[in-house]
């Protein structure tokens, strides 16, 4: 009965949120609508929490009847893994993306009166119509409610044990909090351009949004990278696997439009190019939902491999994105506004920043969907891997990092050269850091000796620039702090990433009980192997000794076989550290007691993830800025565009 009425709620909500997505577009001038509308966008919410909850009641008493549990989950397994399992397969996850949209929905609601009326009216009824083609999706061909009466079986077919992982727990719902946050900053400009009024005002209204779906966005995606990592067995981090890519571009677009949304709240201008980013970065996470869900493409991360369901999401893909370009093709360029800047000023550089992304984002693109293509007009079948990427993203990256060190100096508008003087010292003092890198690292090559003296100019730059304030005792809203965070976090983690990905050791041996092997400077030691059993799972479990120096450590592998499917999986043994992690992990059984083992050693990998967590918290704490919080409009007056900025000479 209880999954009747989840299917039943979601059903409601579906037509809560068409009569949101009505009276908010066409009804935003008149106030009983307005009200109606913020009504109904709260039982909307309501309806799809209890569909969630119902879907969460039957994984945790075990209702096999419920096809969806049956296969995605099974009595033994512990009961964090029966909660998490809810989004661990297509339905289920897409339901999950359905409710952290009614959130976003629902949070936006609560904090309208900080917006003109007619406005929030039309981003609600966006937003309303978006969930109303999520909710569509699901009833008609993601059902997670359907029933397998009267052939309802003992047990269910588990779990994948790639996903019995704390990984699932958190990695789904950060990751899609940001896909479906992006719709938000989506929502605003298409209000703008109904309304035909972008300024200041507007982009100071759609930052905070934008900033906090980034922050999520980029939690998930380290997450996701972290777990990778651990999980799989491979030491690896970044695949650049098509739904890894799926999630990187409307990162990608997302930090571009951060960066011009700064542009068009202090300055006025990119005011059309921001409306764009807008819809280009949600565009990019309807895109990765379809690459996920469709089965276009080949991923250990793919959801599903229904043409039925790939056709859907490539409708309202085609549906969303068309209208959304259509309108801002007829009201877009309204907003162009001529303003004229040096050479050496911070519009020119925060656009250059923009060129950067959107050429990594063109790269990402079609590297991605080019086998999709050649296939279709082959019949043949390749794959685009990391060789192609590295020959872009290392001098994009690079690109990146200039940019980052020269951009505190700048003033808008115009720069001073004397003011400069700092920077070019700071320069001087990464160039040396650089020069020692090279004779240091083994091999050294240009690209990675770059990275790290262009990583150390961006620390120092920002570092300067903090110290400065604090001397003259200058204000240092939120905003400014989680900049200053995020591009520390930047040059941390691409130093992270160009220390790790050439200075690893990789070992893969065969080892037999008291065997002892050197891994760098560090001896490593297989005592053997002994039986160890989990909740769902038995397991052979090798025991290594590491000797490092005067000191040294134990570590546990082990190669793991579920019970439910027979399914076997590698859990790596890892010794992590601020500079360098110890890696092992299990292959097969050679017999004799023999094993095949893989040993690593990855310097500065956790600056990696170091480097992005702070990417993050810099994003959260821009987007709780509370001259942000103070902005209020009164109901019944429309904004006033800014007084446009007068053209150089």
């Amino acid at each position: 009965m209880i999954p009747e009425l989840g299917h039943f709620s979601l059903a409601l909500a579906g037509a809560l949120s068409l009569g949101a997505g009505i009276l908010g577009l066409w009804g935003y001038g008149h106030a009983q609508l307005q009200r109606s509308t913020q009504s109904m966008v709260v039982g909307q919410f309501v309806f799809v929490a209890a569909a969630f909850a119902a879907l969460m009641h039957a994984f945790l008493t075990d209702d096999f009847s419920v096809a969806y549990v049956a296969n995605h989950s099974n009595s033994l397994l512990p009961w964090y893994y029966k909660a998490s399992a809810v989004w661990g397969g297509h339905e289920g996850s897409f339901l999950l993306w359905i409710l952290i949209m009614s959130v976003w929905m629902a949070v936006f609601c609560g904090l309208s009166s900080q917006y003109p009326r007619p406005f929030a009216a039309r981003v609600l009824g966006v937003l309303s119509l978006l969930n109303l083609g999520f909710i569509c999706f699901s009833l008609l061909t993601s059902n997670p409610f359907l029933r397998l009466i009267p052939m309802t079986p003992l047990d269910g077919a588990d779990l994948n044990p790639l996903l019995q992982d704390f990984g699932l727990i958190v990695h789904p719902p950060l990751l899609y909090t940001g896909y479906v946050g992006l719709a938000v900053p989506f929502a605003f400009a298409i209000a703008a351009l109904l309304q035909g009024r972008v300024d200041a005002t507007w982009a100071r209204w759609a930052r905070p949004w934008t900033n906090m779906s980034w922050a999520f966005l980029t939690a998930g995606i380290t997450l996701g990278s972290w777990w990778a990592y651990y999980e799989l067995g491979w030491g690896g981090w970044w695949f650049w696997d098509p739904v890894e890519n799926a999630s990187f571009m409307p990162w990608l677009a997302a930090t571009a439009l951060i960066h011009s949304l700064s542009v068009t709240e202090k300055r006025g201008t990119f005011k059309s190019w921001t409306l764009l980013l807008a819809i280009t970065a949600f565009s990019f996470s309807l895109l990765g939902a379809f690459i996920v869900r469709s089965g276009v493409l080949t991923s250990v991360h793919a959801f599903a491999v229904d043409p039925e369901r790939g056709m859907f999401i490539l409708i309202f893909l085609a549906l969303v994105v068309g209208a959304s370009l259509l309108l801002y093709a007829l009201r877009g360029s309204q907003q162009y506004v001529r303003v004229g800047y040096s050479a050496l000023s911070r519009e020119l550089f925060m656009l250059l920043n923009n060129l950067v992304m959107i050429i990594s984002l063109a790269v990402v693109l079609w590297g991605t969907l080019a086998p999709i293509g050649y296939e279709a007009m082959t019949g043949d079948r390749i794959s685009i891997g990391a060789p192609f990427f590295n020959l872009f993203f290392v001098p994009l990256g690079l690109s990146l990092l200039v940019l980052l060190a020269v951009l505190p100096r700048l003033n808008w508008k115009r720069t001073r050269t004397q003011a400069l003087k700092t920077l070019w010292l700071f320069g001087a003092v990464a160039g040396l850091v650089a020069v020692s890198a090279w004779y240091l690292l083994d091999p050294a090559s240009l690209g990675v000796v770059a990275a790290i003296g262009l990583g150390f100019w961006v620390i120092l730059a920002q570092l300067s620039d903090l110290l400065k304030r604090v001397v003259k005792r200058a204000s240092m809203p939120a905003a400014y702090i989680g900049m200053t965070l995020a591009h520390f976090g930047f040059a941390i983690g691409c130093i992270g990433i160009a220390v790790t990905a050439t200075q690893s050791e990789e070992l893969d041996v065969r080892m037999v009980p008291q065997q002892s092997v050197a891994l760098g400077s560090q001896k490593v030691t297989f005592l053997g192997a002994i039986d160890v059993e989990g909740p769902n799972y038995v397991a052979r479990q090798g025991i290594f000794v590491v000797e490092s120096g005067d000191k040294s450590y134990e570590l546990r592998a082990e190669k793991r076989q579920y019970l439910a499917g027979g399914n076997v999986m590698t859990e790596a043994a890892i010794r992590p550290g601020l500079f360098g992690d110890t890696y092992i992990s299990m292959g097969e059984s050679l017999g004799q007691g023999a094993w095949a083992i893989r040993l690593q050693y990855k310097p500065l990998v956790r600056w990696v993830w170091l480097g992005a967590l702070l990417m993050a918290l810099g994003g959260v704490l821009a987007a709780l800025d509370k001259r942000y919080q103070r902005v209020r409009a009164t109901p019944s007056v429309p904004v006033s565009p800014l007084e446009e900025p007068k053209v150089m000479g």
